[in-house]
């Protein structure tokens, strides 16, 4: 005991030392160094939390590279009128920080479908496969049906918990269909998009799947985002696209069967007047579909003509109505169309609907309890935006950097490695006049494309709330599924049922 106390003291008097040689360092009174010691002050006060989590919050910027992220941040600082370098994004705040190495089984550079499953099946998987494991190659359907993987969604609704998944992209795209899907191919839709083998194989389209997916008895609980088209007969007009038919060539209508099938509690919604008219209290499962195709990007949703919910809404009217249940529910949200914006070569929308994602986050913030609720943001790959050049402190993140190439051209802060920007006649365009901050500019690029293409890079995982703390260094992607495993313990209960 005498030795403890003894320890105690020298230990204090060695803090009282640092603490009194940093009083008298000469830049002590910077900013700068006022702010790290009260970070540091912030950072040795928390604590791990070891609770387990009721719920679960998985959000996925797709595309949303570790360059996406900064620009983004630097942005919507830019745009509330403050210092954009030193704004903070609120999952920026989060306390617990990884990075996840993105690679799949047979891939160095990976695309959606195999990475968002890694995310919620705990394996890595080949590029273009859904939901089953590496041994299925890709348009292998007889693999398919023989190597199914089981998502932490379908955990979660045979322990009795809710589920649901948002996206700003088609529901049938990669992302949310890792929920719920098992496929050979990522570009199997719908049953048009099938090949004649594999219709002759009894393979199902991922559209057909989501609507018969029945884990735990009733299937999921909340599914909103686009892709309307892949559950509506080609003899179907689409209610706001005139002229515009539905895809499937079966005959069926699949929200229709959805509602029919799930009774009085179910709502098939495809508009924002619905939308602002759902009550989550009276509301015990919903579909929305608010387009044929992706939904809108963040920059052109107002001009909708039926109108689209915010991925912030949606994420809202989400969690009031899964968390009903008092066993807890599973949530993805995807923000899928960074990623469409990188591809295109348009950073400004792409850095548009990450600051929306970064709203979802709040939304989900002001609603749940992080004793009891993992929040997770992450994303599936990276892109191959850079940030570039020595422009000064508040120079507009989408503008020109303040010097010039050797060609005494002025280029913009934000490239692109390749995609459609890129050189024409291999002369570098002129930008002295050319207004880069336009909503549709597209940023230079070295490589001509036609669509740019995802990097390599390791990805930011950002974590609060129950074990959270289990994200620290450089992990497997398909690691975050055994932290939300092992937080709701799920598997236990599976075990033990």
């Amino acid at each position: 005991m005498k030795r403890l106390l003894v320890a105690s003291a020298l230990a204090g008097a060695m803090c009282a030392n640092v603490a009194y040689a940093a009083d008298q360092l000469p830049q002590a009174n910077d900013s700068y160094f006022l702010a790290a010691q009260q970070t540091l002050q912030q950072k040795l006060m928390e604590q791990d939390n070891t609770n387990r989590a009721k719920n679960i919050i998985l959000f996925v910027g797709d595309g949303m590279s570790i360059p996406t992220v900064t620009a983004a941040r630097i942005f919507e600082g830019q745009k509330r009128g403050v210092d954009g370098e030193s704004n903070s994004l609120i999952f920026g705040q989060f306390p617990n920080v990884a990075l996840s190495k993105t690679y799949t089984h047979d891939a160095q550079i990976a695309d959606s479908a195999p990475t968002a499953s890694a995310m919620v099946t705990g394996v890595k998987l080949n590029n273009g496969t859904i939901g089953v494991s590496k041994e299925v190659a890709r348009r292998d359907c007889e693999a398919q049906k023989e190597h199914p993987l089981t998502s932490i969604a379908a955990q979660a609704e045979e322990k009795g918990m809710s589920t649901g998944w948002i996206s700003t992209a088609r529901l049938t795209h990669a992302t949310p269909a890792a929920n719920y899907v098992h496929t050979a191919d990522r570009n199997w839709e719908s049953d048009s998009d099938l090949t004649e083998e594999a219709k002759a194989g009894g393979c199902k389209d991922i559209a057909l799947q989501m609507i018969e997916w029945k884990e735990g008895g009733d299937g999921f609980e909340v599914a909103m985002g686009g892709g309307r088209r892949m559950f509506m007969d080609k003899t179907m007009e689409d209610p706001e696209d005139a002229g515009k038919m539905g895809q499937r060539s079966d005959g069926r209508d699949l929200p229709k069967e959805w509602v029919e099938a799930n009774g009085a509690g179910a709502q098939y919604i495809w508009n924002q007047e619905q939308f602002n008219k759902l009550d989550p209290a009276k509301t015990q499962k919903v579909l929305g579909l608010f387009d044929r195709s992706h939904m809108e990007y963040e920059a052109d949703r107002a001009k909708d003509a039926a109108g689209e919910p915010s991925l912030a809404e949606m994420t809202g009217k989400a969690i009031d109505i899964l968390a009903k249940n008092d066993k807890g529910f599973f949530l993805m949200v995807e923000a899928g169309r960074i990623d469409h914006a990188h591809h295109a070569g348009n950073a400004a929308r792409a850095l548009e609907d990450t600051v929306a994602l970064n709203d979802a986050v709040k939304e989900a913030m002001g609603k749940v309890n992080l004793n009891d609720t993992l929040i997770i943001v992450t994303a599936d790959h990276a892109h191959t935006m850079t940030i570039s050049g020595y422009a000064s402190r508040g120079n507009p993140i989408l503008g020109l950097s303040e010097e010039k190439g050797d060609d005494g051209k002025p280029y913009t802060t934000l490239g692109y490695m390749n995609g459609p920007g890129a050189l024409k006649d291999n002369l570098r365009a002129d930008l002295t006049n050319v207004d880069t901050t336009d909503i549709d500019y597209l940023q230079q690029a070295l490589v001509p494309m036609s669509s740019e293409t995802h990097a390599g890079d390791d990805v930011a995982i950002f974590a609060a709330g129950p074990w959270s703390h289990l994200f620290k260094g450089v992990v497997e992607q398909n690691f975050i599924y055994h932290v939300m495993a092992h937080a709701s313990k799920i598997q236990e209960s599976m075990a033990s049922k």
